[in-house]
């Protein structure tokens, strides 16, 4: 199974800028878009067909923000928008879909970068998600958990740690929440398979920052523990360019 995560800034504008003849090239099983930007009817379902995958996607209510979809080749045993938790589902954040016995969670977390009321909405997010997870495994325990995160880990997933020591997406509490994840019984794929620095899967627009490699790992494919053994392969691919992202593989043996 190959599955990619991809934050694609606006599906519209990543169609524009080739998304659809990227699909053809079958990069992966299934794809979990965040921040498609689109209610239902403008998603671009059509040619995403042809490209050979079916489309399943969450917005928000609010038109041009937000959303998450799941483009798949496997058939889905089970498809769940949102996860119940009201200020979270009005902002189109959290899919959730199965897939025989594993479950793919694909979540745009929120970012903090308007101020200090959605910072604190942030953590409450992080809270809120993270209970939502315990609960989920407890029915779930395959559990793939992947997304946005808008959280870097560790300074060797930034490429100036100190600079960025009190910005948002790199506050001690962000950084802890993640600590939380991984000690109670997630994996960072990526990590599993590359532990060298200056691997990015954001950059600034400004001041030539992907030109020069100046990023920020914020995007991940995390699993639950009893998915470790079926690790195969991650990477992060920072030459696609429909976004102010890129794409980060994983492919298991389920």
């Amino acid at each position: 199974m190959r599955i990619i995560t991809y934050n694609v800034n606006g599906i519209r504008a990543a169609v524009r800028k080739g998304f659809i003849d990227w699909l053809k090239t079958d990069p992966a099983d299934v794809i979990c878009l965040q921040e498609i930007k689109a209610h239902k009817e403008d998603v671009p379902e059509a040619e995403i067909n042809e490209a050979g995958y079916e489309i399943y996607s969450f917005s928000a209510q609010k038109k041009g923000y937000s959303g998450v979809a799941i483009l798949t080749k496997i058939k889905l045993k089970n498809v769940v928008t949102g996860h119940g938790i009201e200020q979270s589902d009005f902002e189109g954040r959290v899919i959730q879909a199965d897939f025989g016995k594993v479950t793919i969670v694909n979540a745009y977390f929120p970012s903090g970068t308007s101020g200090e009321e959605r910072q604190t909405y942030k953590y409450q997010w992080l809270d809120e998600f993270f209970d939502y997870l315990a609960e989920l495994r407890k029915k779930q325990p395959k559990l793939i958990v992947c997304g946005d995160y808008n959280i870097c880990h560790k300074a060797i997933d930034i490429h100036d740690p100190v600079r960025n020591k009190n910005y948002t997406g790199f506050l001690p509490e962000e950084r802890a929440w993640m600590d939380k994840l991984f000690d109670n019984g997630y994996v960072d794929t990526f990590r599993q398979f590359n532990t060298e620095p200056h691997q990015y899967t954001w950059w600034s627009q400004f001041a030539g920052a992907r030109a020069n490699n100046k990023g920020w790992r914020i995007d991940y494919i995390n699993v639950s523990e009893p998915l470790k053994k079926s690790l195969k392969h991650a990477e992060i691919m920072p030459d696609v360019r429909h976004s102010d992202h890129c794409p980060v593989f994983l492919e298991l043996d389920v």
